[in-house]
């Protein structure tokens, strides 16, 4: 397996990590946590040879496959077949079978095939790469961020196809649940090393907090002991009396050397600010419908009461409408309906494309700013606070945050609106584990109404009290929470062999398997190159006497008004015998070609017996 030693990473005076040392078993499962920017997918990009390193080793065996599945998806051809079968290199080139074997599994079907990869929606793109990462056989899989942008349906069928996967994973993710549904293991890269223990996330973050709390106990004790001997080498070291002795303490203080500070980790800590209603009913919803297009509604007849300190999600498949139903019910959309709201409800709306519309020119005090124009100054520079933008980070432009720290700005804005009905769409996406927590403990904590949209099966279970599901065309409300809704009705589409899917990768016998397809190959090959060549020379030897043919009946014509009669005759015959060739061609075309179809059938089925 995979060893890291002394692994040392840097960028300017910014060291990610530092005497790194990782060894990795046969197969395990990671999940990998870590703040964001701690440096996890850097130290995934050295894995791949696609990022340089200061110093250390890594260590990965002979044939020992890595492959990885990417937050990105890129498509260069036009057919699902052809753009799943574009990795296939060398003598495995034309074992187009193990593409579609694999296809099958996934759930495509045979249509499917010859369909353009984007037209295909986002759980079923990152299938078509999982297909590519699959034929190449990989031992290990280095998955960073699968889940962003995943709809519910295929976030589960990725956690079956990882729990069976029989090679080794290490797993980038900010979903909780999922990374512990699939992973055995949890390694967290913190303090510029990485620490890896068995179990999961929970267990992890136990163990590291016992870990703080004991080196901090530690410290306490060094820290007096060292003070002790300062103070006795100090009264002792110019007396006659007591000099060796304080030589020899000086001594066991120099041994026993300093502890360094534990180094702090900001966490985000928030509360929404709620403003006083005195309505029992946030919402009440009659008949809602809505389409882009006539006739082609997202939803329709939509009707509900949403509560004070209740919370509402809106779940289901990407591409079906969650986020057009949440900008309808926030009022940036114009639905046929009623909402009907108390006089006294203020409305804070945190949008999938609220973060694109940051003023990039602004700094983010100014930006949160924004969202009041009474806030004094100390409430702003608290809010930056807050969202961990302290003293000078608080006046950077917008331009150079990254996506993470930009969520965080629009939740500063969300939190200087005081309301009492929130919509949040997708409100984690670029937020780490522990900056979720703190938004799951902040909607928890909020007195006013709720309004989300989410993919995260931990978010829905830790605060859903109703549900609007988009399902079979349409959109129903659910009065229960996410367990009542699975266990009463359940998504309708989910694939629950995906398990069986790895096992075609991972073959115990894999070098007698790879010598029979060889031989298969190229008995295939010496069979069907003959006749490769004969189809080849018919279809090419019809296309020009059919073009002679045309010229011929050409001069047929012309002949014929000159009165060249003896020259009518003889291309007349030179017509007759072209045109008995060409039929004879086309007799051998047509044995040729069954000949063909028949061995090519007859060896994709010896292969794929394999």
């Amino acid at each position: 397996m995979i060893q890291i030693n002394n692994l040392t990473k840097s960028y300017g005076t910014r060291v990610l990590f530092e005497n790194l040392n990782l060894k990795l078993s046969a197969g395990q499962k990671i999940g990998f946590v870590g703040r964001n920017g701690s440096g996890k997918s850097t130290l995934f990009k050295i894995i791949l040879g696609e990022e340089p390193y200061d110093d250390g080793e890594i260590l990965i065996p002979k044939n020992y496959r890595i492959g990885t599945l990417r937050q990105h998806l890129h498509f260069t051809y036009k057919t699902v077949r052809d753009e799943c079968a574009s990795v296939l290199t060398g003598d495995a080139e034309h074992e187009v079978y193990r593409v579609e074997k694999i296809l099958f599994g996934l759930g495509f079907t045979l249509e499917d095939l010859d369909k353009d990869p984007l037209s295909f929606s986002g759980g079923y793109q990152i299938r078509l790469n999982l297909v590519k990462l699959l034929v190449t056989e990989p031992n290990l899989l280095l998955l960073d961020e699968p889940t962003n942008y995943l709809d519910i349906v295929s976030l589960r069928w990725l956690g079956s196809f990882i729990r069976g996967f029989e090679g080794e994973v290490i797993l980038i993710t900010h979903d909780r649940d999922f990374m512990d549904a699939v992973s055995t293991h949890t390694m967290g890269l913190r303090r510029r090393n990485v620490s890896i223990i068995k179990g999961n996330s929970h267990k992890y973050y136990e163990m590291m907090a016992q870990e703080d709390e004991l080196y901090v106990k530690t410290k306490i004790n060094h820290d007096k002991k060292r003070e002790e001997l300062i103070d006795f080498v100090a009264r002792n070291k110019a007396r006659a009396s007591t000099a060796v002795m304080a030589q020899s303490k000086a001594k066991e203080l120099e041994k026993m050397g300093m502890m360094e500070s534990l180094e702090g980790e900001k966490d985000l800590s928030f509360s929404f600010s709620y403003r006083p209603t005195p309505s029992k009913i946030t919402m009440e919803v009659k008949n809602l419908s809505f389409g882009y297009k006539p006739n082609e509604p997202l939803f329709q007849n939509l009707s509900f009461i949403l509560e004070k300190n209740k919370c509402l999600a809106i779940i289901g498949k990407n591409g079906k409408g969650k986020s057009t139903l949440l900008n309808a019910l926030a009022g940036v959309l114009t639905p046929s309906g009623e909402i009907l709201t108390h006089p006294s409800t203020a409305i804070a709306h945190f949008g999938q494309t609220n973060i694109d519309r940051l003023d990039k020119n602004r700094t983010i005090s100014e930006e949160i700013q924004s969202a009041d124009n009474t806030l004094q100054n100390v409430r702003v520079r608290g809010i930056c606070g807050t969202m961990m933008f302290s003293g000078d980070d608080a006046d950077k432009k917008i331009s150079i945050l990254s996506g993470g720290e930009r969520s965080r700005v629009m939740l500063g804005k969300i939190i200087a609106t005081p309301a009492n009905l929130l919509f949040l769409d997708e409100p984690t996406n670029h937020l780490d584990m522990q900056s979720i927590d703190s938004l799951c403990d902040a909607v928890k904590r909020f007195e006013g109404s709720v309004v989300i949209v989410t993919h995260s099966e931990m978010l829905l279970r830790e605060l859903a009290d109703q549900l609007i599901i988009f399902r079979e065309g349409g959109a129903e409300f659910f009065d229960g929470n996410y367990d009542e809704f699975l266990e009463k009705i359940g998504w309708d589409e989910e694939i629950s062999d995906a398990p069986k899917v790895a096992k075609v990768t991972q073959n115990s016998n894999k070098k007698e398997q790879k010598q029979q397809r060889t031989q298969l190959v190229q008995e295939r090959s010496k069979l069907l190159n003959p006749l490769k060549k004969e189809i080849d020379f018919c279809e090419n030897t019809i296309m020009t006497l059919e073009e002679k043919l045309k010229n011929s009946h050409a001069l047929l014509i012309a002949y014929s008004e000159q009165g060249e009669n003896g020259k009518l005759q003889e291309v007349s015959k030179q017509i007759g015998a072209d045109e008995i060739m060409i039929e004879e061609l086309f007799e051998r075309l047509e044995v040729a070609s069954e000949e063909f179809e028949r061995l090519t059938k007859e060896y994709e089925d010896k292969l794929e017996a394999l």
